[in-house]
This record gives structure tokens, C-alpha cells and sequence, in this order.
């Protein structure tokens, strides 16, 4: 780009101000088109990435944008794209860090793992909940299963077989006779989709992209655009082709080694073998298929795969994170359409390809980076976080950065109070509450509440071309797929419930509590779950409280308070007035 080009180019503020008092902003990351403003330099000093062998060019350019520089230390970087590393290596994360997965997602990257936990929920919810994916074999554990599935099948059937933790389509293989299976060595066996929607003649897949900024409260969001790969020979169901992978697998690291293969650079284009996911739908679009449905059933499979990853996530984060702002994750769904349109799940990608050879791969990836890393949040971490800068400019970085970073330790290391306790203990012990019973988690917001509240509505604030699935006007369905009930997770849902589609209104009343500073903690009585009378020792006994508050049966008053119902079901009246004029 031209110096004259590049003066053209519309300036951005660094830094993007949270909806709410005393909550720290959060580093703007621009498109190619736009430049970003400097900080000064103190500030600009604490912008570092750290770069590894697998940080993608687009990862690069994005940050390069926002004036990050590269760094090899171990503790003064903000932000790193990075491979996965063991669970305990994530003790070593600063709380002003950001790294790009979560401990424990290969329960869902690792293909074997996958289907073992789809599996089971499919046990505990049925096919017609949990009804998305080819019938899956792990072994040698499944082999007898897996035999008797073979002989029941018939004659005709064909299976996949593949390497329970490949990439790039190594060592896949598609075969119809028993002799033909691979032994001594684990494997994947897979029933094969045999009858795919064509287009052109040629089977194909789609890759979507799935992010997830926080398991507790989980909160996934979905790009609107994503890649279509197509295989680069023509298909055919007859078994003396399953040993042309050019026919049979979509992989674009497979296909482009086929002479015939036609490569793609318009974004817009329905030509050649590998497409955008809006030219996909733009073509079916024009075929009379109504693709709203298919990508609706998408959303569906996403959000019960990622909560099938949840319980070991949210186990390991506890065990092995000082913060939840440490961590975030883009997910690479593989999805194929069956000839009736219905999409299957073929895997989960927890590093998905970011290479960019094309215009095309440029035009979708180098978006989707850029809203991600707005979607991240990443904030100017405090002076002492960091460590110790140079002494010359020690001070000045202190007093300028200090007003950038009001409410990051609430918001990174957050104190629940022992009242807080009390409230999510009492509410999660409601185990067959209805709806009525559950609205009132919103009576009594407390200042953890508040937080969870706020940063969610921020987020929504830099969605870029994402969409947030969960939690939604409509996942409250999906509270029951959960292993374990979280109390964050009910209050957003109840919380969508409420403003999805009045959002100024929950706005205004978040950011009403925050001018009050009801996030940074309060003794107020109007935000605590029960009212104490001031002589009452029993606020201060908080693990015996919430013990005996999850012991209460369900709909029974929770201890202390008073009356025939909770304090929760009758929420203090300043606050009470506030919510129902809304």
C-alpha cells in the first residue's frame, strides 16, 4: 500500500470504552482499511505478542495493526495464538495473559473423544436430541459393538475408518469388507455418509467457526461466514472408488494435490472447489432451498457439542487458572449435508487452519481474526501485572495506565462473597424449578451478578460478523444438556428471557448499578441475596450457609430468611420498583 493510500485510510481509537462505569477498555483491532490510532508511548510499551512457530501470518497482521510488538519473555506479553499445551502448563498464565484455548477441549478435538462424549449424552438424551452424528466406533474397546453393527448392516454398507487424533485428512480410509480394517493400532470407525448433497456432481463439506470467549458463564459464538471444501472428482457410490480420496475426502490439504483441482479466489464466486459459506447459501438461495433451517440445525449441533466439553473445561480451569479472562478459544466445526440437507458433524478442529493462500481464504479468515481478537477484549493490563519496566518510565506508565485498568481485578480474580454463595447455592438446588420461580435470579442483582451481566452485554458491543448462540433468547432449552447446573448460566438465560428484545432497557439498568458501583462490591442491603439484621452473626459463617442452603428441598425458604418465600422470590423494594418499571 502507497503512503498516500495508507493516509486515506480512516483512523480508529485504540482503545474501545466498555458501556459502563468504572469497567477498563478494551484494544480495538482494525480491518486492512483502517489504521489505528497511537497510544502514547508508555502505554504502547505494554503491547506485546508472543509469537510461536504455529501464529498464523493473518494473526500477525491483525496485531501488527494494533501497534503490538513481538516479545520472547515469558511474562510481559498480553495476547499469544499459540499450539495447545498439557492442563497444568496453563498455572503459568498471568492474569493480564490471553491465550488462545482452554484446557480440556480435546474432549472434543480428539476424535475419539468426541463420539465418546456425544455418545453418552445421546444415551441420556436420545437420537432425536443428540441424532447428528454417523454411528462411531472407538477401538479396539468397541470392536464386538462394532461387529455386530457390521453384520447388521448388510452387504452394501460402507464405513470410515481414521486415526482417533489426525489432521489434514492422514490416514483416512474408506472401506466395505471386514478384512479391510487395520489392526493392532487404535482407530476411529465411523459409518460412512453415503449419500451427500452434490453439487456438480462432487460431495463437499463446510467449515464453521465457532468461538468461545468464556466457559463460566459458557458464552459461544458463531461466524456468519466460513469455507465450503469440495472434493475434486466427480462421486460415485460404487465401492471400486472408495480408494480415490480425491472422491471421498474434502480435505483441501488432500484435494489440492490432485491435478484436476480448480482453485478459487473470489469470495463471491460459486466456481472452482473451495467456496465461501455466503456463496453456498446464495446458491442454494437460488435452487429454491430455504437455508435458514440448515443453519438453525447448525447452531443446534454446535452449542450440545461444546456443552459436551464443558464439565472437564470447567474442572480444569478451576484447577489450574488464576482467571477466566486467561483463556478463549476458536473452534473449527467440519459439517457435511446429507441429500436430504440434514447436516451431520464429521469433527472438531481445536487449531483450525488459518493458513491464507487466496483472496478467498484472506477475504473470510482475515475477518473473522479481526472480530475475534475485538470479541476477546483484550485490556491494558496494570504496571505490576506485567512486571517491572524500565525505572525511567516506571512512574509515568503507572499514572497513565492506571485509569485504563478501573475494574480489572474485580474483573479478573472476582471475590463471591459468602451472600453470593448463598444465592447461587440456593438457586442450583431448585432442581425443578419453573420459570416463574427462576425469573426471580434477577430480583436481587449482586455484584458478581453485575459483572457477568456487564461483560456480556459489552461483548455484544464487538460482535463484527459473529453472533452469539449461547446463551440466546432461546437456550434455555439447552440448560438441561449441562452435566452440571451453573449458576451464571441461569442468570443469563434468565437474563436474555428478560431483554432480548428490550436490551436498551437492561442496559440502562446495568449501567445505572455500575455509576453506583454495585460491580466493584457493596454491602448494600438492596444487593445482597438476604437481608441480615446487623447483630446477625450468621453473614459471616459463609461455607455452613451455603451448605445448608443447598440441603434446602426445592421451592422450601432458603435459610434466613423469612416468611413463606426467599429472599430471592422478594427482592428488596428499591430494587424490585427498578426492575418492574422496566
Amino acid at each position: 500500500m502507497s503512503l498516500g493510500a495508507e493516509d486515506d485510510r480512516e483512523e480508529r481509537p485504540a482503545l474501545v470504552p466498555s458501556l459502563f462505569a468504572a469497567i477498563a477498555p478494551t484494544l480495538y483491532f482494525s480491518t486492512a482499511q483502517e489504521k489505528v490510532e497511537l497510544l502514547p508511548a508508555d502505554q504502547r510499551r505494554l503491547l506485546r505478542w508472543k509469537i510461536c512457530t504455529v501464529t498464523p501470518n493473518i494473526v500477525k497482521h491483525t496485531i501488527g495493526r494494533s501497534h503490538f510488538k513481538v516479545t520472547k519473555k515469558s511474562h510481559d506479553w498480553l495476547g499469544c495464538w499459540g499450539p495447545h499445551m498439557k492442563s497444568p502448563c496453563f498455572k503459568a498464565l498471568g492474569e493480564h495473559q490471553k491465550l488462545n484455548h482452554f484446557p480440556g477441549t480435546f474432549q472434543i478435538g480428539r476424535k475419539d473423544r468426541l463420539w465418546r462424549n456425544l455418545s453418552k449424552m445421546q444415551v441420556s438424551f436420545g437420537r432425536r436430541e443428540f441424532g447428528f452424528f454417523p454411528s462411531t466406533f472407538v477401538l479396539p474397546q468397541d470392536v464386538k459393538l462394532l461387529r455386530k453393527a457390521w453384520e447388521d448392516g448388510g452387504a452394501r454398507q460402507k464405513w470410515i475408518v481414521k486415526p482417533p487424533a489426525s489432521a489434514r485428512g492422514i490416514g483416512i480410509q474408506v472401506i466395505h469388507k471386514w478384512g479391510q480394517l487395520p489392526r493392532k493400532r487404535p482407530l476411529l470407525v465411523q459409518k460412512y455418509l453415503h449419500k451427500p448433497y452434490l453439487i456438480g456432481g462432487n460431495k463437499f463439506d463446510l467449515r464453521i467457526y465457532v468461538y468461545v470467549t468464556c466457559y463460566d458463564p459458557l458464552r459461544v459464538y458463531i461466524f456468519s461466514d466460513g469455507l465450503v471444501r469440495f472434493a475434486s472428482c466427480k462421486y460415485s457410490s460404487s465401492t471400486k472408488t472408495l480408494g480415490n480420496k480425491f472422491m471421498h475426502l474434502t480435505n483441501y490439504s488432500v484435494n489440492k494435490k490432485n491435478s484436476e483441482y480448480q482453485s478459487n479466489s473470489d469470495d463471491k464466486a460459486c466456481q472452482g472447489h473451495k467456496w465461501t459459506l455466503k456463496s453456498l447459501w446464495q446458491f442454494l438461495g437460488s435452487k429454491g432451498v430455504s437455508t435458514a433451517p440448515i443453519w438453525e440445525k447448525i447452531k443446534d449441533i454446535v452449542i450440545k457439542t461444546i456443552i459436551g466439553s464443558e464439565p472437564y473445561v470447567n474442572s480444569l480451569l478451576k484447577m489450574h487458572l488464576r482467571s477466566s479472562y486467561s483463556c478463549h478459544e476458536l473452534f473449527g466445526f467440519d459439517i457435511m449435508l446429507d441429500e436430504k440437507l440434514k447436516p451431520w458433524l464429521l469433527e472438531v478442529n481445536i487449531s483450525p487452519s488459518l493458513h491464507s493462500n487466496t483472496a478467498l481464504d484472506v477475504a473470510v479468515k482475515g475477518q473473522m481474526i479481526r472480530d475475534l481478537l475485538n470479541l476477546a477484549g483484550f485490556r491494558i493490563p496494570l504496571k505490576e501485572d506485567v512486571g517491572a519496566p524500565s525505572s525511567t518510565s516506571s512512574n509515568s506508565a503507572s499514572s497513565s495506565t492506571s485509569s485504563l485498568c478501573v475494574g480489572t481485578r474485580e474483573r479478573t480474580k472476582p471475590q463471591v462473597s459468602a451472600d453470593e454463595k448463598m444465592k447461587r447455592a440456593f438457586y442450583l438446588a431448585q432442581r425443578y424449578a419453573d420459570q416463574d420461580f427462576l425469573s426471580t435470579v434477577l430480583d436481587v442483582l449482586t455484584p458478581e451478578d453485575v459483572r457477568a451481566l456487564a461483560a456480556g452485554e459489552d461483548e455484544l458491543t464487538r460482535l463484527g460478523q459473529f453472533e452469539r448462540i449461547f446463551p440466546s433468547a432461546a437456550s434455555s432449552r439447552y440448560l438441561r444438556f449441562f452435566e452440571c447446573p451453573r449458576y451464571l448460566n441461569v442468570l443469563l438465560d434468565q437474563w436474555e428471557r428478560k431483554f432480548c428484545n428490550s436490551r436498551p432497557k437492561g442496559i440502562a439498568l446495568l449501567t445505572a448499578l455500575c455509576e453506583e458501583g454495585v460491580h466493584l462490591g457493596t454491602s448494600d442491603p438492596l444487593h445482597m441475596h438476604h437481608q441480615h439484621h446487623p447483630d446477625d452473626d450468621s453473614s459471616s459463617q459463609g461455607s455452613d450457609t451455603e451448605s445448608a442452603s443447598v440441603a434446602s428441598p426445592p421451592g422450601s425458604p432458603a435459610p434466613g430468611s423469612s416468611g413463606s418465600g426467599s429472599a430471592c422470590a422478594s427482592p428488596q423494594p428499591g430494587l424490585a420498583q427498578r426492575l418492574s418499571s422496566l
